[in-house]
């Protein structure tokens, strides 16, 4: 490795120029990631977040301008196993460093179906903002973000610990590592990618396992139509309600102020409710 290069175990690339002489901007692939950097890299810091704030991130494409930032960054933090191709292909094509969320963490899932939605688990949000602060040369800058992650993982499993049901039904695969935090069980409609539709015959069988589940709730996103979360549980004689998967804020939480801990309690109101949590 050369002379010069981060030491974080997943931090990839080493040029010379203004990346690698620490300056330039940070730039991120998607919100969670910006949201932490934001919190350990300092008020002064020039953080790029390459998603849009209300677009899917699963289906970011960059352009020539997104790209050259990607070469010319101080150092890029994404999520890799093919969340987001575009942004591996760029990371691909530039010499400075580059942080890799996903490496060296536990994560769900095989292959190309490894789930990706991380930061919904506070203990794992947190061990991936250690990293990008030590990326940035200040691993003690994460300490504060740390504590907060940490008392609200506290707030989570009070709030989770006694409910009448233990199943979320989701619209896609996204809640895994919420659910295995917090002693849950997730049936999602469709997989890790939201925008596969499936037919007829899968709806039906979707409709008999939200029955088998004894759910009351689908649960809706956001960032996806809710067409089929609300047929299956009309079909099923249940509800629906939002659940965030925090892949960005939408325009309304933005214009709103809020962030990551702002919805991260809004979902677990909408979890007690629908759980049926005392």
């Amino acid at each position: 490795m050369c002379a010069g290069c981060l030491s974080a175990a997943a931090l990839t690339g080493c040029g010379g120029g203004a990346s690698s002489a620490g300056t330039g901007a940070i730039v991120v692939s998607f919100y969670p990631l910006a949201f932490a950097a934001e919190q350990v890299a300092g008020r002064d810091a020039d953080i790029v977040d390459l998603t849009r704030g209300g677009q899917e991130p699963h289906d970011l494409e960059l352009s020539p301008r997104d790209i050259a930032r990607v070469h010319d960054a101080r150092l890029v933090v994404y999520a890799g196993h093919g969340f987001q191709p575009a942004v591996q292909d760029a990371v691909r094509g530039r010499s400075g460093p580059s942080l890799d969320v996903l490496s060296g963490m536990r994560l769900l899932g095989t292959g190309d179906d490894v789930d990706p939605h991380f930061w919904l688990d506070p203990q794992r949000y947190a061990a991936a903002a250690r990293e990008i602060a030590t990326a940035l040369g200040r691993p003690a800058r994460a300490d504060a973000l740390v504590r907060r992650l940490t008392a609200l993982d506290a707030e989570l499993a009070r709030g989770l610990r006694h409910c009448a049901r233990r199943t979320l039904v989701t619209s896609h695969a996204a809640f895994g590592y919420l659910a295995e935090r917090y002693g849950l069980r997730q049936v999602a409609l469709v997989g890790l990618a939201p925008e596969v539709e499936p037919g007829p015959g899968t709806v039906a069988r979707l409709v008999d396992e939200v029955r088998a589940t004894g759910a009351t709730t689908v649960f809706t996103e956001p960032l996806v139509s809710p067409a089929l979360a609300r047929a299956v549980a009309r079909e099923a004689g249940a509800r629906t309600a939002e659940l965030d998967p925090l892949e960005t804020l939408t325009p309304a939480q933005e214009a709103s102020g809020g962030d990551y801990f702002t919805v991260m309690r809004r979902n677990l109101v909408t979890l007690r409710e629908a759980l049926g949590c005392t």
